[in-house]
Order: structure tokens, then sequence, then C-alpha cells
């Protein structure tokens, strides 16, 4: 079990993890957050969570990185509730990407783009039996498409993905699978935001693949959004 503050020591290491793709020190968490404790004091909370299984240290004079628990356990603080309301703008940018009286795939054409270059990730979405992609290029301004193990294993991941899809659990709601959750090992650095949805009368899978150093609290509001105004627009 972790405590409150520990749990908050957490989130805040995730968030500062996803903006600077950097490990976080714990002089950096006390000089820009307040948690009540000195620096030396972070140090020994940050090791215990490191025996607990939620960060890891690269190198021993380096800061710590998130592990997939560290991310379940971020991404569950979100869909628990604490994760901000849906973007306004985000919002406005998909509604006018849809279009009710336009052709279905040129729609989810242009669905895909929009989702791809608000998130910076990659999109899939299957409609009709034919998957569009967009958004390899947002996947190679990332610090880990440096890592070739990285690139090789997503590539292999978005050429199948026709495939690969079938083998997610899906259902009502967002799904999402972080790192080693995904049922390959070679996925074990990428996650995977999927959601059904209806695009005119159309079934729908939309899913957003990035490395594990995505924004979620973005991403989840973004699908978020789209679901509200499919839902209003098609019911």
């Amino acid at each position: 079990m972790i405590s409150e503050r520990q749990g908050e020591i957490i989130k805040r290491l995730v968030k500062e993890y996803i903006k600077t793709a950097e490990p976080v020190s714990s002089k950096f968490l006390s000089e820009r957050h307040d948690f009540g404790l000195c620096s030396s004091s972070i140090r020994i909370e940050l090791q215990y969570l490191i025996n607990e299984g939620y960060l890891e240290q690269p190198h021993t004079s380096a800061g710590r990185i998130p592990t997939d628990k560290a991310y379940r356990f971020f991404v569950n603080s979100l869909i628990k509730g604490e994760k901000e309301k849906n973007e306004r703008k985000d919002e406005n940018i998909l509604q006018k990407t849809i279009n009710k009286n336009e052709d279905v795939l040129r729609t989810a054409s242009m669905l895909a783009k929009a989702l791809s270059d608000m998130s910076s990730n990659f999109i899939a979405l299957n409609l009709e039996g034919i998957t569009i992609k967009e958004g390899f290029d947002e996947i190679i301004k990332k610090p880990e498409s440096k890592n070739e193990d990285f690139m090789s294993s997503f590539s292999e991941l978005i050429e199948d993905f026709e495939e690969n899809m079938q083998k997610f659990n899906r259902g009502d709601g967002i799904k999402i699978y972080i790192g080693q959750e995904n049922l390959n090992p070679r996925w074990k650095n990428i996650s995977i935001i999927c959601s059904d949805c209806k695009l005119n009368s159309e079934k729908a899978m939309i899913s957003m693949l990035g490395p594990k150093r995505m924004d979620y609290k973005k991403n989840i509001s973004l699908i978020n959004s789209l679901n509200k105004i499919l839902e209003n627009l098609y019911d």
C-alpha cells in the first residue's frame, strides 16, 4: 500500500516525465512541487516507490522514471474522475471535422488525421473492414524514435494492425493497454487507447498508439469528446 502523499508523488513524477522524457530527480520535485518534504526526504520516498515497483532508476546518479505500474496508477486516477473537463476547443475542432452528410469513409479519413494532429500520436480507424492509418510522422518526432527496438516493434504493430486489433478486449467505454499489458511482449514500450464508436450507421473502432510516455490526460479527453459528439450526432 502507498500513502496519499506517495500517490501524489507518483502522479507529479509521471506528469513531468511525460513533458520532458527525462528522468526526474528528488531535487527537481522538491523545487517544483510542495509535498511538505525536503529533497532528502523525497529521495527516501522515491526509493520506497522503486522498491514497490512504481519507479525505476536507469543509472545510479540519474533521476527516476515511471514503470508500467506507475502509468497504470496515473491512468486509473484519471478514469476515476480526477481528469479535467474535456477541452471545449478540442470538441469544436472535432465537430467541424465530422459531417453527417459526408461520405463516411471520407469523414473517417479526416477524423483520423484530426485526431493524429491533436494527440501527436498514431491513429488507426477501422471502418467497413478498412483500416485508415494516420500519424507515423508524429511518432518519428518523439525521443523514443531514436530507440531501434521501439521503432521496430511499433512498425511491426501498425503494419499488421487489422489482425492485431482483434486481440484486444473490446466493449463499452475506453480501453487502455500500457506496455506489458499488451498481449505481445514486443509491444512493451507502447500504449494503446481503443474505443468502439459509430460513424453514421457503421460500427467503427478508433485506436490511438504511441509510446508509454503519451499524454494520457489529453488523449482520454479527446476520445471522450469524440464519443460525446458522435452520440449526439447519430443517436
